[in-house]
């Protein structure tokens, strides 16, 4: 992604959380993380993330997804005999949020996914969140998400986020951003 593209982006989700009232600063808005997943298809494939702290024992961050902007189906694995993987729990602040788990299959689901990506999504076990609505997700876990026709601000609660040894099913994926 090009410098130019993500500020326009950090505008966006900035401006998401204001109409959600829901507090930043400068600071948070500057280094807010724009997630493409290395597909250069951000409006349909990303999530821009505000990260509050990370530490040894713990993580809290603020994912803001745009107008029907999702984040590719992944699991977040064991990573040593102290860390079995992360324990998200996701709490929605603003918006709707789908959240696709493992499960019996949701027959009508809400998600609009394009097609090219729809190969790489198995679990459609569908859970609708609506502002103070929230879930628990169990460590290598496979799941998703989408936000709804307005966008999403979800509230991430979790042990420690390890993201760059998160296992997506989509092979193209990459995690960390690029920015020329």
């Amino acid at each position: 992604m090009k410098r130019e593209e993500v500020e326009r982006l950090q505008a966006d989700a900035a401006a998401l959380l204001r109409k959600a009232s829901i507090s930043f600063t400068e600071h948070e808005r500057m280094s807010m993380e724009v997630a493409d997943f290395g597909l250069n298809d951000i409006r349909n494939i990303g999530l821009e993330i505000i990260v509050y702290e990370n530490n040894e024992r713990y993580c809290a961050k603020e994912l803001i997804l745009l107008p029907r902007q999702m984040c590719p189906q992944h699991r977040h694995p064991k990573v040593d005999e102290l860390n079995a993987g992360k324990r998200e729990t996701f709490r929605c602040r603003w918006g709707e949020v789908y959240l696709y788990l493992e499960g019996s299959a949701t027959l009508s689901p809400k998600a609009h996914v394009p097609d090219r990506y729809k190969k790489h999504l198995s679990v459609w076990h569908e859970m609708v969140l609506h502002p103070g609505d929230q879930c628990a997700i169990a460590p290598n876990t496979l799941h998703w998400f989408q936000a709804g026709d307005h966008g999403a601000i979800v509230s991430e609660f979790s042990s420690t986020s390890v993201d760059e040894l998160d296992v997506f099913t989509d092979p193209n994926v990459k995690r960390i951003p690029e920015i020329t």
